[in-house]
C-alpha cells in the first residue's frame, strides 16, 4: 500500500471500531462448523436470493435439502439454535461424514430450463454416477446424462452420485457443468470428512474425545476429537470459511434470463462471464457485517452459515478453509500465524519423519479456487509483554472478584491469582482457573512504562495517544482480559490506561478483538463501500466468559 492509503485505511479504521466496539460486546454471537450429517444426502439445486449489507438482494443459484427428507445436524453434543437446510442456500449445505463412509448424493435438477443441467464434483474421490454395489464396485447403469466433467442431472431430473471417503479432512464440491456460470451463480459447498476407523470415531493419542464438555466445564462444539488420525491434528475448536466473490452484472443476466422457454442440455441463456468485475466478498455466503451474525439468522434464510470465530488462551482453533470463485484470497488471521496442516485432506508430512507434520506457519491463508486447507491457530498472549489479566500483588485490585454470572470460578473469589508455570512456561495446572493458559513470565507486569492505578511503574508499553484509536483503542476497548481485570490493574478508583477509557464493565465480555480480513483492499469492500467484504473479528474470551456458540 502507498502512504496516502494508509492514512486513509487507518482513518476508516478509527471509525470503523468505534462503531464496532460497542457491536461486539453487546450481542453473543458465535461460530462452528455447523453441518448436515451423511452418509446419504439428498439435494437439490434451486434459484432464488441472497442478502447483502448494502441492501441489495442478488438472483443466485445454490444447493440445499430437498424438502421431502429428514435432516440429522450437527454438532451434535451441542446442537446449534434455529439449524435448518433450505431447498436452496449460498454456500450449499455442509456435508459431515465419516472416513470410510459410502456416500450417496441424489441431485435434482430445479434450476430455471434456461439454465440446462447441472451437476456435482467430488475433487479428491472416485466417483460413481449410480449407488455403489454392496461390494464397492460401480453399477454399469449410471444415472443421469453425459456431461463434459461428469453425469449431470436435466431440468426436473436426478443424478445419483456416490464415493468411499477414503480421505479425511475439508474438502470443496461445487457444480461441473458450466463452471464460469454455475459456481459463480452460487452452485459450491464443503465437503467435512471426520477421522474414523471400520466406522468409529478416532481419537489419537493426546486428543479429547468429543463430550458435553471442554475441560474447563464449558461446552464443546466440536465434530470430532481431531481433523485427521494424527495426534498433532487435535483441536480445541473449529470454523469454517468459505471465500467467494459475486459480480452482480453476471447474477442480472441470469435473472433477466431465467423465464426463456428452453429444452436445450446445455441451456438458452447467453450470458457474459467475462470481463469478471465482482463487488460483493463474501466469508460463507455472507459480506461483513452480516457475517457476524448468528449461524441460522432469520435475516438471512439462504445464507445459514456465519463467521465469528470465538475461543479462550490456550485453545487449538482448526479453521478448515477453502476458496471458491474465481480469485485468490489473501486472508490474514491476525493475532498469531497459521500452522497448515493439511491441503484437500492430504497431511503435510516431514520428508524425513513421516510421522511429523511440516506445514507451514502462513502470515495469510491464501485461498485459491477449488483448494481446501485445514490448519491450527493459537493465542495465549505469549510475547505481549504485560500481565493481560491484570494481576498485581497489592491494592485493593490485588485479588479476583467473581461476578454474579461466573459460576466456573467461584472457588476464586477474594483470592490472589498465581502462576505457576509448567515445562512450556504456561498456567495449566487448574483448567477451571480464571488465568487458565497465561504465560508466567508476564505474570504480575505492568501495562504501562507511567501507568495509573495502583500498577507499579516500569512497565514495557508507553501506549500512544488515545486519539490515535486504530492503535490506542485496542479494539475490545481494554488491554486487560476478564470482566474483573480492570479493578484488578488499577483498584476499584483507578482509571485505565488510556485516561478515562473503561470499556469492559463487569457485566460484558471483556476480550481482545482480532480483525480478519483479506489483505486483498477491495476485498474488504461491499459494493466498493468500506468496510465490508470479506472481514471479521477473531474474540478471544477470558475464562470468565463461556463461549455459547448454540446462537
Amino acid at each position: 500500500m502507498s502512504h496516502i492509503t494508509w492514512k486513509t485505511w487507518n482513518a476508516r479504521l478509527a471509525r470503523f471500531v468505534a462503531i464496532f466496539v460497542g457491536m461486539l460486546f453487546s450481542v453473543a454471537v458465535r461460530a462452528a462448523v455447523p453441518g448436515v450429517a451423511g452418509p446419504t444426502f439428498d439435494l437439490t439445486a434451486e434459484q432464488n436470493r441472497v442478502n447483502q449489507p448494502d441492501g441489495q438482494s442478488i438472483y443466485s443459484w445454490g444447493y440445499g435439502c430437498n424438502p421431502r427428507t429428514t435432516v440429522n445436524f450437527l454438532p451434535s453434543a451441542n446442537p446449534l439454535d434455529g439449524a435448518n437446510c433450505q431447498s436452496m442456500q449460498v454456500p450449499g449445505p455442509t456435508l459431515i461424514v465419516k472416513q470410510g463412509d459410502v456416500v450417496t448424493i441424489t441431485l435434482t435438477n430445479n434450476l430455471p430450463a434456461a439454465a440446462g443441467n447441472t451437476s456435482m464434483l467430488f475433487p479428491g474421490f472416485q466417483v460413481c454416477a449410480a449407488k455403489l454395489n454392496t461390494d464397492g464396485t460401480c453399477p454399469a447403469a449410471l444415472t443421469g446424462v453425459p456431461g463434459l466433467l461428469t453425469r449431470e442431472a436435466v431440468h426436473g431430473g436426478t443424478v445419483t452420485y456416490s464415493f468411499v471417503a477414503t480421505t479425511a479432512g475439508t474438502h470443496a464440491y461445487y457444480s461441473g457443468t458450466q463452471g464460469d456460470l454455475q459456481v459463480e451463480m452460487g452452485l459450491y459447498g464443503a465437503l467435512v470428512v471426520l477421522p474414523a476407523s471400520g466406522g468409529t470415531a478416532v481419537v489419537p493419542a493426546g486428543c479429547r474425545a468429543v463430550s458435553a464438555t471442554l475441560p474447563d466445564g464449558q461446552p464443546d462444539y466440536r465434530d470430532a476429537a481431531a481433523a485427521y488420525n494424527h495426534s498433532e491434528t487435535c483441536y480445541d475448536r473449529e470454523y469454517l470459511f468459505q471465500f467467494s466473490e459475486i459480480d452482480p452484472r453476471i447474477h442480472l443476466q441470469a435473472e433477466q434470463q431465467a423465464n426463456v422457454a428452453c429444452t436445450q442440455p446445455t441451456g438458452c441463456m447467453n450470458i457474459q462471464t467475462e470481463p469478471y468485475h465482482p463487488a460483493y466478498f463474501m466469508i460463507n455466503g455472507r459480506s461483513m457485517p452480516d457475517d457476524m451474525d448468528a449461524n441460522y439468522a432469520p435475516a438471512y434464510p439462504h445464507q445459514p452459515y456465519n463467521g465469528n470465530p470465538h475461543m479462550h488462551p490456550g485453545e487449538l482453533v482448526l479453521l478448515r478453509i477453502i476458496g471458491t470463485g474465481r480469485w485468490q484470497h489473501p486472508f490474514h488471521e491476525h493475532g498469531n500465524h497459521v500452522r497448515i496442516l493439511a491441503r484437500d485432506g492430504n497431511l503435510l508430512l516431514a520428508a524425513t519423519d513421516p510421522t511429523k507434520l511440516a506445514g507451514p506457519l502462513l502470515f495469510t491463508t491464501t485461498t485459491t479456487p477449488g483448494i481446501a486447507m485445514d490448519g491450527i491457530f493459537y493465542w495465549t498472549g505469549k510475547g505481549l509483554n504485560w500481565d493481560v489479566y491484570g494481576n498485581t500483588t497489592s491494592g485493593p485490585g490485588s485479588v479476583y472478584n467473581v461476578r454474579p454470572t461466573d459460576t466456573l470460578h467461584t472457588s476464586y473469589n477474594g483470592k490472589s491469582v498465581v502462576c505457576t508455570p509448567d515445562a512450556n512456561g504456561y498456567y495449566t495446572a487448574d483448567p477451571l482457573a480464571p488465568n487458565y493458559f497465561e504465560w508466567c513470565a508476564d505474570h504480575d507486569k505492568p501495562l504501562e512504562a507511567h501507568p495509573f492505578g495502583t500498577v507499579a511503574s516500569g512497565g514495557p508499553v508507553t501506549l500512544p495517544d488515545p486519539n490515535i484509536f486504530a492503535n490506542g483503542a485496542w479494539y475490545s476497548g481494554s488491554a486487560y482480559l476478564g470482566p474483573d481485570a480492570l479493578i484488578r490493574a488499577v483498584g476499584a478508583t483507578g482509571t485505565t490506561p488510556p485516561s478515562g477509557l473503561i470499556v469492559n464493565p463487569p457485566t460484558t465480555e471483556a476480550g481482545f478483538a482480532y480483525m480478519w480480513h483479506s489483505h486483498n483492499e477491495r476485498e474488504i469492500t461491499t459494493n466498493n463501500i468500506f468496510p465490508g467484504g470479506m472481514m471479521m473479528m477473531m474474540l478471544v474470551d477470558p475464562q470468565a466468559f463461556t463461549i455459547n456458540e448454540s446462537n
